[in-house]
């Protein structure tokens, strides 16, 4: 149970890329509760989930003695559901995902690319946690954060957008 968890249904065990597989993993399973569910849902659902793969982690690298395993992408799962619940963060039915003037797909797709841009390039304090918090924590905490900026981020490019359409 613990490895098919922290590597999210094994997709952590992608020869290729394993972090950018477990965020395709992740991100329409997020948008699924989204749908169904909203966002409230998919953001305590993602804090419960996190503190177990914290626990989950340090029992991993305490058996292991590898810290941050790159086979590990439940982080991944954490910081894209952490995305999707600031940007779209709104309702729609299932038939109303590609309708793009409610943003559900765009700022979707957008939390997706700078989720992972944060992921891999780890600036400010991302970058820190990476480097200096140990343990399930430290595997955590970087994409966590890297999940909420790019969710705001995402989100404040949408308003942009919307604010630049209406001088049109």
């Amino acid at each position: 149970m613990n490895w098919f968890f922290i590597t999210l249904g094994y997709s952590g065990l992608a020869p290729k890329a394993p972090g950018t597989v477990g965020t395709l993993v992740s991100l329409p399973l997020g948008m699924l509760i989204l749908i169904y569910f909203d966002a409230q849902t998919l953001f305590l659902a993602t804090v419960l989930i996190s503190i177990i793969a914290i626990k989950e982690i340090n029992k991993y690298e305490e058996k292991s003695g590898i810290h941050d395993d790159k086979r590990i992408v439940i982080d991944e799962l954490a910081g894209m559901w952490f995305a999707l619940s600031v940007a779209p963060a709104i309702s729609v039915g299932i038939t109303e995902v590609t309708d793009l003037q409610n943003g559900f797909l765009v700022q979707s797709l957008l939390s997706f690319v700078l989720f992972r841009y944060f992921d891999i390039t780890k600036p400010s304090i991302i970058g820190r946690l990476d480097r200096e918090a140990k343990g399930g924590v430290g595997v955590m905490g970087d994409d966590i954060v890297a999940g909420f900026v790019a969710g705001i981020l995402s989100s404040a490019i949408w308003q942009g957008w919307l604010q630049i359409q209406s001088l049109f």
